[in-house]
């Protein structure tokens, strides 16, 4: 069996054509054909941010629940029972995860290539580390473990999930026709069906740019003129270029809380509670709230959760300090009214009703107290 439960047959068919497609790519190379530079498995390393104009965001994403996966042999007795309600457990809370990630997608990505691992980091989300060519990993994924088969197919990268029996999500990731975008398609494959089907396309982050790549395209400049000592005062120029220097002066904010809707209620989570236990915390840390105002510097929490059943609470959360300025662009012949992000911090979470709601809260102030220290240390 093959993967994926591609037959054998199947696979020498698909094996053939592909020699074949080889040797006429060849001959036409031979008869004088421009060459065109193939992807490279390096090409897809770096950071990437979600382009959301450009990527598909369907309202139904999942596995069908008519499925019926082939039951396997069953024990007998109380082992029976002890069996089937661990896989049953431990399925369940694999297939929501890996679900919930597909239709919750990172804002950023970042992808490390070496010759033998790739690891992919989302933010938010769980990082995780495959082995392409490798047969039937398992790659811890946050709170799960799957069953992993990834391969490396001319510069594009494909990783197939095992979420239960005979259910697969698959990943294919590849650049676009002009080298400047990642296109990430995700399958649903249930048997040897394919369902549910998304397109995500992310552009790639301007610090992800190499710096050999960026000298390469300047032309040749004077050698730099002798520096002096870093100093801790602002730069001649009137920008001030200290660390967290956005954040000096700051005393009051804001404090907005959204996204928690009825599948929050009923994995425990409020939103008077959590903008009580916020507006506390920044309030303990020295900072005077402005409550019910989003006008200037402010604090914005938004968590989104997800349920398949009683059983599984599956939560992402961001929390951002916006602030407003008014600035004048290159393209603009006067100021306008821009939104800053100033700090982020965000990720995924999953458990049971009973627990899920102390966790994020428990995340998102962790969050605020990695905000507060740095506000702090800026106006020291």
């Amino acid at each position: 069996m093959g993967i994926c439960g591609v037959t054998p047959d199947v696979e020498s068919i698909m094996t053939s054509s592909r020699a074949t497609l080889s040797v006429a790519l060849a001959a036409l190379f031979m008869l004088g054909g421009a060459p065109v530079r193939a992807q490279s498995p390096t090409d897809l390393a770096g950071s990437w941010t979600l382009n959301r104009q450009l990527s598909q965001f369907p309202q139904e994403l999942g596995f069908s629940a008519s499925f019926l996966p082939p039951q396997p042999e069953r024990p007998t007795g109380a082992e029976r029972s002890r069996r089937v309600q661990s896989e049953t457990q431990e399925d369940a809370t694999r297939v929501r995860f890996l679900t919930d990630e597909v239709r919750l997608p990172p804002d950023r990505l970042t992808i490390d290539v070496t010759p033998a691992i790739v690891t992919i980091t989302p933010d938010p989300g769980a990082q995780r580390a495959v082995q392409p060519g490798r047969r039937d990993q398992a790659v811890k994924v946050g709170p799960i473990t799957a069953i992993t088969n990834s391969s490396w197919d001319e510069g594009r990268l494909t990783i197939a999930y095992e979420v239960q029996n005979s259910r697969l999500i698959r990943y294919t990731y590849s650049l676009d026709q002009n080298r400047t975008s990642l296109v990430v398609d995700v399958e649903f494959i249930e048997g040897r069906a394919v369902g549910d089907r998304v397109r995500r396309v992310y552009v790639r982050a301007a610090s992800s740019v190499s710096p050999a790549a960026v000298a390469a395209a300047q032309p040749a400049a004077a050698p730099p003129a002798p520096t002096s000592p870093p100093s801790s005062t602002p730069s001649p120029t009137g920008i001030d270029q200290r660390p967290d220097a956005s954040l000096k002066g700051l005393t009051r904010l804001g404090v907005v809380v959204e996204g928690i809707g009825p599948d929050a209620a009923k994995c425990g989570l409020k939103e008077e509670a959590v903008e009580a236990a916020v507006t506390k915390r920044l309030t303990d840390a020295g900072l005077r709230i402005i409550r019910y105002s989003d006008d200037d510097t402010y604090l914005y929490v938004n968590i989104n959760t997800v349920t398949a059943s009683s059983a599984l609470c599956v939560s992402r959360y961001d929390v951002t300090l916006y602030s407003h300025s008014a600035a004048k662009l290159p393209h603009t012949s006067s100021p306008v009214l821009l939104q800053a992000e100033l700090l982020h911090k965000g990720g995924l979470a999953g458990g049971g009703p009973a627990v899920h709601a102390d966790g994020v809260l428990k995340s998102v102030l962790e969050y605020l107290d990695q905000f507060t220290m740095r506000v702090r240390e800026a106006n020291k």
